[in-house]
Order: structure tokens, then sequence, then C-alpha cells
């Protein structure tokens, strides 16, 4: 469960029959990046080539704004995080959102949770705006995002190259929020 003090998240574990979903520590990465790893290498997740390494990433994710789901077992099978849309301040309320389930976790509903921890975490963080950028390819991803809340905006045709040299379209998706960044 997600509670906000101050405009600031206070994050205590999410506890369901199947999956705990709490916030991510250093001692994650290693699981973080060998599933990120596995996202790459299905070629449908992502155009990065590779995962960065902790501290690229520390930098580039809000620490309030990224978690990390178990299993029953205590095995991490996915994670999530918020990285930065602008440096300009005009856009500090808007984020670009990533997540990732470990390819024996697909489709058991970890993703789903997920999303919906990182969605009022990132509006007790003052996010307006979410931004996923999703190859077309991707259905599942696509069908999680918009069950969450989050619209087709359009696609970016031949946006990169994969590690194939193929042109990628990447299907641009938003989730604003209805409760931040209002009239």
């Amino acid at each position: 469960m997600l509670a906000f003090q101050e405009g600031r998240t206070r994050v205590s574990p999410v506890r369901a029959r199947d999956l705990t979903i709490e916030p991510m520590t250093a001692e994650d990465w290693p699981d973080v990046r060998r599933i990120y790893a596995e996202g790459i290498a299905t070629g449908n997740a992502t155009l990065e080539r590779e995962a960065p390494d902790w501290g690229h990433f520390d930098r580039s994710h809000p620490t309030e704004c990224r978690f990390v789901a178990r299993d029953r077992a205590g095995v991490l099978v996915g994670w999530t995080a918020l990285g930065g849309y602008s440096a300009r301040k005009v856009y500090s309320g808007v984020a670009w959102e990533s997540i990732y389930v470990a390819a024996d976790a697909r489709g058991q509903g970890f993703g789903r949770a997920l999303l919906e921890a990182i969605i009022p975490a990132s509006e007790g963080e003052g996010f307006w705006t979410l931004f996923a950028g999703v190859l077309a390819e991707n259905a599942a991803s696509l069908a999680l995002h918009e069950r969450v809340g989050f619209r087709r905006i359009g696609v970016q045709q031949r946006l990169g190259q994969d590690a194939t040299g193929r042109w990628r379209d990447v299907v641009l998706l938003e989730r604003r929020s209805p409760v931040i960044g209002r009239d």
C-alpha cells in the first residue's frame, strides 16, 4: 500500500497472495539487470543493446519511483522505474516509465501490479504525465499499458534501429494524472 505525506511518497511494501511490491534497492541490481537483459534479448522490449551499469541506472531513475516485484518465494520477477523526460523545469512533472518482467513470470499479473504501484507513487512525487515508448510489435506491453490508463498518442515511425539493423516503430503512450497537474 502506498501512503503519501507532505508531497513525498512513503512506500510500504504491497503484499498480495502471490506477490510483493517494494522499493528497488542497490542490492536488487543484479536481478534487475538480469531481467532487463532478458527483455533486451526478446528484440521487442527496447532498442537498447545492453543493460546499463548500476551507477548510470541509479543516477537516471528517481529513487522514489522505482519498484521491484517478488513472487511468493521472494524471487525478484520484475521491476519498474521512472526516467527523466527533460531537464527543463517546465517539464518537471513529466517522466518516462519503464517496466520489465522476467521471462518465466510474464502473464501472471506482475507487470500490472508494478504499474499500479508506480502510478500513485509518481503522483505523490508530483508527476502529472507518464510516457511510455513501446515497440509496435510488443502487443502484450501495449495492452498492459492501456489496461492501467495509458492512451496511444501516435506511432513514431522508424524511430531507431534494433540490434539487427532493422528500423523499428515505437508507439508513444501517455497517462495523464486525474489528480496532479490539473487546473
